[in-house]
């Protein structure tokens, strides 16, 4: 068996640094924000070239967090992909906001700079834009639109641990990003965990508040808050983890350049597209073929693991059935979710499991297929 991700294997190469971070949190008898998150913040913030970071309790709440902190409210909108994981437009919902869905660039499957303007209007006071599958989007041609526009800029960087636009890291490109540390992610937690990082003191400064109930002194509650904290014992596993991020993104590059050797040129495939400004991270190596379910069949009979993200686009979800957005509505996002497949990718996949991969997905995509009625 070939899984779509080791996350046993990452616990068994850091065993002896987690397993100290665990008895130094522990032994502390401090298990509320403290010393460890404190630490990690500064260290992540250094990381991303921005002046704060804020510990969340995980990526959805940072995204809402922002849109709270930048009193986006009901009748106000947020525009957003058209195609991404729903939490980019829930932390829209749940601030009471409306999430405006703009297509992608067809080759990276990011948010389109071209196609922004026509969604702007009175009510738009964001753009979110999300560096899908952890390749950057194009920060400068969505900011100079922005400032046209005085829009703030929310980056959803929850799969782009370490990539970077044009030289410069994601996560400060904005007027703040918002990040995942679910386990799957190239920095992940054994747990929950998110963050904000933000160039921007008062809104820093306002995420603080927020997601310890609005408190900055205990028991002083001075706005409606919630409880959204970074777990110190997550942020202590972080910060090991931090350590290793660079050579374990390496590593998932060396990955990479083995699956386009191997994969670029079979028929009706389609590999990633990576603008020579990018330096993507590669959290996921997502390829297309018009027969996506029978081939994903293909390769679980073969004991290999795939995931699709994402199969059902926000707009066509249940849980915004309430939109005026029928099916058809955004036809790039809709193809691609009926298309798109992630191949097993991670810093301990074997450049012997690789060439499996690339073996199986080449007999598939090179023998004839029974035409679907």
């Amino acid at each position: 068996m070939i899984p779509f991700l080791d996350l046993k294997a990452t616990y068994t190469e850091l065993k002896d640094e987690l397993d100290a971070a665990y008895e130094r949190t522990l032994s502390s008898g401090w298990y509320i924000l403290g010393e460890e998150v404190e630490a990690f913040e500064a260290d992540w913030a250094r990381y991303c070239g921005a002046k704060y970071c804020i510990g969340v309790g995980n990526g959805l709440d940072a995204l809402h967090l922002i849109v709270r902190a930048m009193d986006i409210s009901a009748g106000e909108e947020v525009i957003v992909p058209s195609n991404t994981y729903i939490a980019t437009w829930l932390a829209i919902s749940y601030a009471g906001a409306t999430a405006i869905p703009v297509e992608p660039d067809p080759r990276t499957y990011n948010l389109d700079p071209d196609r922004i303007e026509a969604a702007i209007t009175s009510r738009t006071r964001a753009i979110m834009p999300v560096h899908l599958y952890g390749q950057p989007a194009d920060m400068d041609a969505i900011n100079d639109i922005a400032q046209r526009h005085q829009l703030k800029v929310i980056e959803d960087a929850a799969q782009a641990h370490g990539a970077r636009y044009k030289g410069r890291s994601v996560g400060s490109l904005g007027d703040a990003a918002g990040w995942s540390f679910y386990p799957g992610k190239n920095l992940g937690a054994i747990g929950d965990g998110g963050a904000i990082t933000t160039n921007d003191a008062g809104l820093a400064e306002k995420v603080r508040m927020l997601r310890n109930y609005g408190s900055r002194v205990k028991y002083y509650n001075e706005v409606k808050g919630y409880n959204s904290r970074l777990d110190p014992l997550q942020a202590a596993f972080l910060g090991v983890k931090l350590r290793h991020l660079e050579e374990w993104n390496a590593r998932r590059q060396i990955i990479v350049q083995q699956y386009f050797a191997g994969l670029s040129r079979l028929p009706n495939l389609v590999v990633p597209y990576v603008p020579e400004w990018a330096k993507p991270v590669w959290h996921l190596f997502v390829v297309r073929h018009p027969q996506r379910d029978a081939l994903q069949q293909h390769l679980q009979a073969a004991e290999i693991g795939t995931l699709i993200h994402y199969p059902v686009p926000p707009h066509l979800s249940q849980a915004y059935q309430e939109t005026s957005w029928p099916e058809g509505s955004f036809p790039l996002a809709e193809q691609l979710a009926q298309s798109v497949l992630s191949l097993p990718m991670g810093p301990h996949l074997s450049p012997g499991a690789c060439e499996v991969v690339i073996d199986e997905v080449a007999r598939f995509a090179t023998t004839p297929q029974p035409t679907v009625a």
